[in-house]
């Protein structure tokens, strides 16, 4: 019987020892219980996830963060208020205290909250990589960015954040390139395994609402290329015009001087290929004013889808905030 005690004693002490590095090596376990007792997520945030594809390890990640989706600039700014390169579209509070993200209201952008959503669960992902993990994925990242990537528009905007949050630049890397490169390599694909079914469907988000920009920046440097060429041909014609009025008016006077000082002939001779002058030249000014018809309307045209890309720049721009009426 004391034996008996002994050991359970022995037991109990071990038990107690060992308590604090249970307790160490399962931290984080601890710490998302604590954040999910008794939260269930709304329908909007299980919603986000699903059309994600996120597994269910990061949808448990997403929901520990309690996302938050705003469609209030105001508050939004006010939760947002560090200074994200993601600018004004979503934000995640490091050590998982919070994933905030902007309800965008224009129909021409949807797929907006869903790559918003993917990219602040990444980050806080990211941040529960361990040392060993996160070393080999930035180096995966970093290989891909020096190697492989093409898109411009990616390059730009892994440019801007060497320039204002060079810290984070890997960390911007892991949520940009998971969320809007839609093919990566193979080693950095079955990584982003871990956090997505089907990543593709979170990169056609980004594609699709990007192509609403691009297509529109593209149609409008067209159009300016267009209407160079075409102002320089209406140059030109005005040149051509204005040097065949000159000669029109010389003629003109010389006829008239040919006339009043009675040389017939000479005026009569100079009369058909005058008039012939003056067909040519009022030809040129009903094709210079067609040509003119054409480029206003292809200025309307181009101003109409600036005006559209302006109206999607302010879709996402929340420092745009609505003010009161006095």
């Amino acid at each position: 019987m004391a034996a008996f005690k002994r050991v359970s004693g022995y037991i109990i002490l071990l038990a107690l020892l060992a308590f604090p590095f249970v307790i160490y090596f399962n931290a984080q376990a601890l710490t998302d219980w604590w954040q999910l007792r008794g939260y269930t997520p709304p329908p909007t945030v299980t919603s986000l996830a699903g059309q994600d594809a996120m597994t269910a390890y990061s949808k448990h990640v997403f929901y520990v963060n309690h996302p938050n989706i705003e469609s209030s600039s105001v508050q939004f700014r006010k939760d947002c208020s560090e200074n994200e390169q993601t600018i004004v579209l979503g934000c995640y509070h490091s050590d998982q205290r919070g994933i905030y993200i902007y309800d965008v209201q224009e129909p021409r952008l949807a797929g907006v909250e869903q790559v918003t959503a993917a990219h602040e669960m990444l980050h806080a992902a990211y941040d529960r990589l361990s040392g060993k993990d996160k070393s080999d994925v930035d180096s995966m990242l970093m290989d891909y960015y020096k190697t492989g990537l093409q898109d411009q528009r990616i390059k730009d905007t892994i440019d801007a954040y060497k320039k204002t949050e060079p810290n984070d630049l890997v960390n911007e890397m892991h949520s940009i390139f998971g969320t809007e490169v839609a093919n990566l390599p193979t080693p950095l694909e079955k990584y982003y395994e871990k956090y997505f079914t089907n990543r593709q469907v979170v990169a056609s988000f980004a594609a699709s609402y990007q192509g609403e920009f691009t297509s529109r920046q593209d149609q409008i440097k067209a159009d300016d290329a267009q209407l160079d060429q075409m102002k320089s041909r209406i140059d030109s014609q005005e040149n051509t015009l204005n040097a065949q009025l000159a000669q029109i008016n010389s003629d003109r006077q010389r006829l008239d001087s040919l006339r009043s000082s009675g040389q017939v002939a000479q005026y009569n001779a100079g009369v058909t290929p005058f008039n012939a002058e003056v067909r040519s030249y009022n030809n040129g000014v009903a094709a210079l004013r067609s040509d003119i018809d054409a480029y206003n309307q292809l200025v309307q045209a181009r101003n109409a889808i600036a005006q559209e890309l302006t109206s999607l720049d302010k879709a996402l721009d929340t420092r745009l905030v609505p003010q009161a009426a006095q």
